[in-house]
């Protein structure tokens, strides 16, 4: 949030807002509420609202022994779904009705390994395209359909480039939130390996996706935003120094980037 502040200020204006995960949360109030200064700070303050509130439980290994055992996963679900209503996201609401910035949120399709792209139909459902893209379990399991078993946008595209390259971006700003440091906050001996499988998965990704946008010759301006002191996955206190972590490596970013351009233009000495 704090880089989509330091974005506006120095005048960018998108036209189409791609998010997976916790970006597509972001993603979809931008496009819901606009890019510009009083949305952006409705956004922050809506997460400042989201630390007054366990969204997701702190003990994650309670809730997989729920899971495992089948218990009803509806708390941290039915708190998302009360979170993302209290901020808009209506359960009538279709992307027909976001029209500037256009969006697309990203999901993860367990049977194809694809990500979902909702939002090329404008019919699709807002909400209920969040919540495929927030799934992540232990704390809200998969959503299951007919032909889909749908979760967490970041298994297969973390940070989207390729599905925002399928929807027609020629120009991208991406903002990266992978940390290779534990996302749990306290992974102990095989905690850790897995955890390091993940990340190597999906720095992976991220490296063949910018890769493919230069090979189609789209420019990516890459930001990565990551926390100063690690943060575990469920804890929304830390929203403030996060919000000014953020807008502070994202001005550091453009002020290179600005000068590189500036360089550029000027040619040869």
């Amino acid at each position: 949030m704090g880089a989509l502040r330091a974005l506006h200020e120095r005048g960018y204006q998108p036209d189409l807002v791609i998010g997976t995960s916790a970006g597509a949360i972001n993603a979809a109030y931008i496009a819901l509420h606009g890019f510009s200064a009083q949305g952006i700070d409705a956004l922050g303050e809506a997460w400042h609202r989201a630390g007054e509130t366990e969204l997701l439980p702190a003990n994650y290994i309670r809730q997989t022994l729920r899971a495992m055992l089948r218990a009803s996963p509806a708390g941290p679900a039915q708190r998302l779904r009360d979170f993302f209503m209290a901020n808009g996201i209506l359960p009538d609401l279709t992307f027909a009705d976001m029209h500037s910035p256009r969006l697309i949120i990203v999901s993860s399709d367990l049977n194809t390994g694809k990500p979902v792209l909702h939002g090329q139909d404008a019919g699709d459902n807002v909400l209920e395209a969040l919540l495929a893209s927030t799934a992540l379990p232990p704390w809200v399991m998969p959503k299951k359909t007919k032909e889909q078993y749908l979760m967490d946008g970041a298994i297969v595209s973390s940070l989207p480039i390729e599905p925002a390259l399928e929807a027609g971006a020629t120009d991208i700003v991406a903002l990266d939130l992978m940390d290779a440091r534990d996302p749990f906050g306290e992974a102990h001996g095989f905690g850790i390996l897995v955890n390091k499988m993940a990340y190597a998965v999906e720095q992976r990704q991220v490296d063949l996706e910018l890769k493919l946008a230069k090979a189609r010759g789209v420019p990516v301006l890459y930001m990565d935003l990551v926390a100063e002191q690690l943060v575990a996955i469920w804890d929304f206190q830390h929203t403030h120094e996060l919000i000014q972590r953020g807008y502070a490596l994202a001005c550091a970013v453009l002020d290179l980037h600005q000068a590189s351009s500036m360089a550029s233009k000027a040619g040869p000495a």
